[in-house]
């Protein structure tokens, strides 16, 4: 595919893109999808807001009563670029990383790099610095725009970069701090006039860090239309937005399903985000009640502990429920049906594809299932290789749309990428209708006496147990079996892991699925390892499973 004449003096985006021949097929089939040649997407989304549905209509929401309309959000984000064009030397296609939590600052912040032209490098504020100065090596931003609170690691990532030669070190700037060269206090004096640069649908706007899940991040990268295409696909055809919805998602802005819940989804319908730092599922379910949510974005471990906390009142008011970033189990949406009356709109996505691709809404969901290809998509399931398989046989899920993954110069874009498909690593089958059912990760699928056993199944099982608040399995290697299922589980408070409750939790499973699927090894612990994404670490699990060997 030949790329349009680049907006961007700086060509470090452009130069890193995998060869052509690596990539996968593209297809832009919705009327929607055809987008002109130039086009920034934070215009696209802040400009065209304020257009089409008035300056003074909310943009933005935080629990502290603190609200943005789109007015402000529009002068904000031209100030950020007006500070970062004019104050700091931006050039169109310098790399900005921004590093913070969900507020409202990080949204202009983000729309201010792209209206300048700039790339944006999204990352977790939870990392730390020796994790931050991979991301600096690979994507050599020249600016890093950060929370005054989560300034130190990654000014400590910055000066380790000082002593060597060829190294860009980007420029700090803290924002929502007190010190008078904060980006806020910058901003202030800006006049809040900012013509966006006229970048090329293809321009490379998004550089997104993988949230790690299996230990070592990749980088994508994400063109602006790209960044639209999610809005136009999942989000009007799926979710199907007013702009009375009001938003809120437990994700933060650097994992992509976050990004596309709370900044670009609302801003292209509309509707307005309820932006929330760091919550636990029940005080996110406190504040949904509070500000009237309508639109909520969690992960089934959420709505588990909110149902189990006898709070699930709280939801009567949301209109759409998604489960985002984990398996969601049939007997979990059940659950969560039986309690609120929500009908669980499941998906699965991926940071190399920006956000969700399968999925179904009312009618159209089968429990258990995570719904069809998203119109815009195509989906399959192949063989190990590359062949599509029959409807009901076990295979790799593999996705082509207007979305699709580039890695900044990694190897593994040609595991991804297969015969034109995006690989996405998923066990799934698909039916005679074209649903398709999430069987496990690839390297989740456990072996054991020659038995197929999906994890996420044996998890669902021993969730629905009322002790238990959480639980990850993962195949512990045996000399007899060769593999075994091993749980660790947590418990909720008071209740004591020991050998009876181990004894009660094996019969639990064996008697909702079948008797071989059981944990044979049961560890109870505190918390499970999970990624700054909320993921579960399973490869964390495995080590801590074969390292400690044998407990049951």
């Amino acid at each position: 595919m030949a790329l349009s004449p680049s907006a961007h003096a700086d060509t470090f985006a452009r130069d890193h893109l995998p060869p052509a021949d690596q990539w996968p097929a593209f297809e832009f089939t919705l009327p929607e999808l055809q987008y002109p040649d130039r086009l920034n997407a934070a215009s696209a989304l802040i400009d065209r807001g304020v257009e089409r549905f008035g300056a003074d209509r909310t943009a933005l929401l935080t629990p502290d009563g603190t609200r943005w309309t789109y007015g402000e959000l529009q002068k904000r984000a031209n100030q950020v670029a007006q500070v970062l064009t004019e104050d700091l030397g931006l050039v169109p296609g310098n790399r900005v990383l921004l590093r913070s939590p969900n507020n409202p600052w990080t949204v202009a912040a983000w729309l201010g790099v792209l209206k300048a032209g700039g790339v944006v490098v999204t990352t977790m504020h939870a990392l730390r610095a020796a994790e931050i100065a991979q991301i600096l090596e690979r994507t050599s931003p020249s600016v890093a725009l950060v929370d005054h609170r989560f300034a130190e690691d990654l000014e400590a990532a910055v000066a380790a970069r000082g002593d060597r030669t060829a190294v860009v070190r980007p420029a700090v700037v803290r924002y929502g701090g007190e010190d008078p060269h904060d980006l806020t206090a910058r901003a202030a004096t800006k006049s809040g006039t900012f013509d966006a640069v006229e970048t090329a649908a293809d321009d490379v706007a998004l550089l997104g860090p993988t949230s790690g899940s299996t230990g070592v991040p990749k980088v994508t990268m994400h063109f602006h239309r790209d960044i639209l295409a999610n809005a136009d696909t999942f989000a009007r055809h799926i979710l199907q937005p007013s702009a009375d919805d009001v938003f809120a998602c437990s994700a933060p802005f650097a994992f992509t399903f976050g990004l596309g819940s709370l900044l670009v989804f609302p801003l292209r319908f509309g509707a307005s985000a309820l932006l929330t730092e760091r919550t636990t599922p029940v005080q996110l379910a406190e504040l949904v009640a509070e500000h009237g949510v309508t639109v909520l974005a969690t992960a089934p471990t959420a709505y588990r502990a909110i149902i189990k906390e006898g709070k699930a009142g709280l939801l009567k008011g949301v209109a759409k429920a998604i489960s985002a970033g984990e398996h969601l189990p049939k007997e979990t949406w059940q659950h969560v049906y039986e309690e609120t009356g929500l009908r669980l709109i499941n998906g699965i996505g991926a940071t190399e594809l920006l956000h969700v691709f399968i999925s179904a809404a009312g009618d159209d969901i089968r429990p258990g299932s995570t719904g069809r290809a998203v119109p815009g998509y195509r989906a399959t399931v192949l063989d190990a290789d590359g062949n599509e398989v029959a409807p009901g046989e076990l295979g790799r899920l593999a996705v082509i749309g207007p979305t699709g993954c580039r890695y900044l110069a990694d190897e593994r874009q040609l595991s991804y990428v297969v015969n034109g498909w995006n690989v996405t690593g998923d066990t799934f089958y698909r039916d005679a209708e074209g649903y398709f059912y999430y069987q496990a990760r690839a390297d989740d699928m456990i072996v054991s006496s020659g038995y197929n056993i999906g994890a996420p199944e044996v998890e669902a099982a021993i969730d629905e147990h009322p002790d238990v608040m959480e639980s990850g399995v993962v195949g512990r290697p045996d000399p007899e079996r060769g593999t075994v299922v091993c749980a660790f589980v947590v418990l909720r408070d008071g209740v004591e892991g020991d050998d009876a409750k181990r004894r009660e939790i094996q019969d639990f499973v064996k008697s909702r699925i079948a008797p071989y699927k059981y944990p044979r090894d049961v560890r109870f612990v505190d918390a499970l390892p999970r990624n700054p994404s909320g993921k579960l670490q399973h490869y964390r699990l495995r080590e801590q499973a074969a390292a400690n060997g044998t407990q049951v």
